[in-house]
This record gives C-alpha cells, structure tokens and sequence, in this order.
C-alpha cells in the first residue's frame, strides 16, 4: 500500500501559528499546477511495481484551486501510476470554500474525502489565528458537506490562550453534531519564525499552557471515546471503518511520495523533500530536473523512524518486526530502555508490541526519543 501527497502551496491569507510552505499570491497558480503535473510524471517510476492507495490533497489550502485543476492532477496520477480500484482521494479545504455549489460540485469529482479546517468553532479564536473564515462558515459548509460525503474529517486545535476547558468540550460536542466519522486534533504549538512566536517574543500574547494543553488532550479523549471513536493515532480519532488510510499508510512507514514544494517523501529506505521555494521548484520542474534532497537512512535511522511512528498509533511498535528488521540487539535495547517507562505506567506489553498507556500519550513523542538509538549504522 502507498500513497501520493500533493502540496499546493497557497492560502488566501498567513495563519499565525502556521510554518507550513506557502505563497499568499496566487501568480503563479496556472504555472505550479503544470509544475505539479509533470512532477507526477517524472516519478512514476519509483512507484512502478506498486499500487496507489491513497492520494492526499494537502497545503497550504488545496481548495483554492478549481475543480477542474484538481481533476487534472488526479487523471495525471491515474495515467502514470496504478492506481487501486478504491482509492482514497482526500482534499483539505477550508470553511469558506466549501459553499454548497462547491461542495456538490466536489461530490461528483473523484474526490471521496474532505479534511475540513474548522479549527475552532468560536469567533474570538479565529481571530486569534488569523484563519479566513469565520463560525458561521463552519457550521454552514458542514451542515451542507454531511450531505454529499459520508467520509468527513474535521481539524480541532486544543491548547488555545485564553481558552477554557469548558469552552474546548463545547468545540468538540458542536463537531459531533454534524456526525463527522473522523476528528484530528492538535496542541496549539509555537514554531519558530510565525507571527505567534513574534507575538509571545514581543509580549504581545500570552504563550501557550502546555497544561492546559494536556487536560484539553484528555477532555478530547474521554469524550470522542465514549461517543465511540477509535483513538487509532495521537492526533487523530475516527469511528470504525473511517480510519483515514492516507493517515494510517504514514504512521505505518508505507511508501509515500510527495509530490510539490517542501512536499516530504519517504520510502523506507531513503527520505527525500522538496525545496521550500515555489519559483525555484517551478524552474527545475521546467527544467525536467527533481528539486529535492535525499537522505539514506542507516539501519538506526530505520528503527528510530518506526519507534517514532509506532508508538504514536494503537498498533504500537512490533517486537517481533523489531527483532526481524533490524535484529536482536535493536530488541534487546529497545526493551532495556523502554524498562523505565513501563514501571511508570507509561508503556506497556500487549501482544509482544509496545504500547503506550492513556497517561502516556500525550507525552508519547518524548518517550520515543528516549527509546531511540544512536552511533551505530
């Protein structure tokens, strides 16, 4: 199983907290989307022998392209790749692009999945971010999007300033209303660079509570479990059969190529991105050359890669892969240094796969970097 992710790299307007790559101007729209296309081209080897499960529409905000270009990029993925007979076919959008006419227009493209990017469902956070659109536009475009899809995902951000617990669970319950299948929710975090973090510096905003963070991270947990979903990634929660397998191909280390500018791809094996410029990843596209830079990952960069990634699902990491993969050894210090965690009650064994506990997991990318291993190849 593997997957195509495609980067448009344009919004209408900067999200405060964003360090995602993307062009506020639309200028170079018709070339990048040419750009795009051959880039599809030019790697349809290095998926010669496999079969395309899932292609991703992310950004930047991919709903800002037409349908007819998004069209265009999907039938170019199809004539140059084998493509599976029940792909899932995502598209990020935001609020205010998905009127009604745009979202049956949408349920009649090969599209089968929208990733909504409501974030907050009250006016004083939005304004606070900086995003385009506004509450009523949430609440607008997925009382009509349940509609025409029955595979919704809704993005929440927990962890805001000024936030409170009680305003969080009403987030939440208002995202449950519409029956979405699938929530992804993330910590507000501070990335250098943003105007958020110029904001703090300038002490112009109050800096995130990473406690706050954590008791939203829970109030999320404990609700969307008992209106049963399935919490199957740290971030992410879907009823059952909703899991999104774009989501799960990532945190499974399946192949995946990334097809744009700063668009990331990985195959086991090697990890390459795309340079973070939209006129210098245009150029070399025209130029027939792949603007990227590849790292080879040794047999360590191997097991800390899935370490990372396991521990952040339900699955959690495979002793008996660990052991198959990379050997006894990895297993034996992989168990020696996940000793410590499991007497806190933070990890545990289940099956002969290390998992983490629900007291771990909001802390779980922390433990992972403990469980690492360096200086060998």
């Amino acid at each position: 199983m593997s997957g195509i992710y495609i980067h448009i790299p344009f919004c209408k307007q900067a999200c405060h907290y964003c360090d995602f790559h993307f062009s506020t101007s639309l200028k170079k729209r018709d070339e990048m989307v040419e750009a795009l296309a051959k880039e599809i081209e030019l790697r349809k080897d290095e998926f010669k022998n496999i079969i395309v499960e899932t292609i991703y529409f992310g950004g930047g905000t991919p709903s800002v392209l037409n349908n007819k270009e998004l069209e265009f990029l999907i039938d170019t993925v199809y004539k140059n790749y084998n493509v599976s007979n029940d792909p899932e076919i995502t598209l990020e959008a935001n609020p205010d692009d998905l009127s009604k006419d745009r979202i049956i227009e949408l349920s009649k493209s090969p599209i089968n999945r929208l990733s909504i990017g409501v974030q907050s469902f009250f006016e004083d956070d939005l304004k606070l971010m900086n995003r385009a659109h506004n509450a009523q536009e949430s609440k607008n475009c997925l009382a009509e999007a349940v509609k025409y899809f029955n595979n919704i995902s809704v993005d929440l951000i927990y962890g805001i300033q000024n936030s409170t617990n009680n305003r969080w669970l009403q987030n939440i319950e208002t995202a449950l209303s519409y029956n979405v299948p699938h929530i992804s929710s993330y910590a507000l975090t501070v990335e250098s660079k943003t105007v958020l973090a110029s904001f703090i510096e300038k002490g112009i905003m109050d800096d995130v509570d990473d406690e706050l963070a954590h008791e939203q991270f829970h109030i999320l947990k404990d609700k969307l479990e008992a209106e049963g979903f399935i919490h199957y990634e740290l971030s992410n929660f879907a009823k059952e059969g909703f899991f999104s397998r774009n989501n799960s191909a990532y945190w499974q280390g399946k192949s995946y190529i990334g097809i744009g500018p700063s668009a990331h791809s990985f195959n086991v094996e090697e990890r390459g991105w795309n340079v973070r410029n939209n006129s210098k990843y245009i150029n070399a596209i025209q130029q027939n050359k792949l603007p990227m830079e590849v790292e080879t990952l040794t047999k360590t960069d191997q097991y800390n890669e899935y370490v990372m990634t396991g521990l952040r699902t339900i699955w959690g990491v495979s002793l008996v892969k660990v052991e198959s993969d990379f050997g006894s050894l990895y297993k034996d210090y992989l168990l020696e240094q996940a000793e410590v965690f499991i007497n806190q009650h933070l990890l545990y064994i289940e099956d002969m796969h290390i998992k983490v506990s629900k007291e771990g997991q909001f802390l779980s990318d922390g433990i992972a970097s403990e469980l690492f291993k360096v200086n060998t190849s």
